[in-house]
């Protein structure tokens, strides 16, 4: 069995997802993307996070064709290939149907500026592509258009969508919107929210590129 250590990674990180509430029961589902060898892996369909081996997750290829592993992928892989074949700079995707973002969904409303951390997502607004059902490629195409430059995106009356150059970044990044999207939905209880304008948000993902302890350009 090849690449235990991705294995291992997420499993980690789905359970982490149904421990912080981003995905309730066996909803939602996470990759890694191995981009020299141009295979991902994935984890299974419909199986209780808690309950998953390094066995159970899928190797598979771009085109979807199981490489090694005996249980059907998730049924949303092709969402995660088609964002792999678009987006030359990521290595991760975690899909959530985490409360706050669902609620904006089915509104089918933006994730909108109401706190700078939107801008980890490398925009100032996270948008909701059309709806199609689940784990069709009608679906995985639409939200890669929507998403443009962007690092998420949502899927009306579904969920979130979020990518990274590793599982640590793209599932931060999840739950860095679900807060966002909770301040918004509370914030548009009790009046209208402020919404940071886009040189605001500008010089906030300006900022985000020297964050944290790397070194600074």
């Amino acid at each position: 069995m090849k690449y235990i250590e991705e294995r291992n990674q997420l499993i980690e990180y789905g359970r982490k997802m149904s421990q912080d509430s981003l995905s309730p029961g066996t909803s939602g589902n996470l990759s890694i993307f191995l981009r020299e060898e141009k295979l991902l892996l994935i984890s299974p369909s419909g199986m209780d996070y808690f309950n998953i081996e390094p066995e159970d997750l899928v190797l598979m290829d771009l085109d979807g064709k199981i490489i090694e592993g005996k249980r059907k992928p998730s049924c949303e892989w092709q969402l995660h290939t088609n964002f792999y074949k678009a987006k030359a700079d990521i290595g991760a995707l975690v899909h959530t149907h985490s409360l706050n973002c669902a609620c904006l969904a089915a509104m089918r409303m933006p994730i909108e500026a109401v706190h700078y951390v939107i801008g980890d997502a490398n925009t100032n607004k996270v948008m909701c592509s059309p709806y199609y059902r689940f784990g069709t490629e009608k679906l995985a195409r639409a939200a890669v258009e929507t998403c443009g430059r962007a690092k998420a995106v949502l899927l009306a009356n579904h969920g979130l969508v979020t990518c990274g150059k590793d599982l640590e970044a793209a599932y931060s990044l999840a739950k860095n919107l679900e807060y966002v999207a909770e301040i918004q939905v509370k914030t548009m209880s009790m009046g209208r929210p402020y919404i940071l304008n886009k040189k605001e948000m500008d010089q906030v993902i300006q900022g985000f590129k020297g964050y944290g302890q790397g070194t600074e350009e």
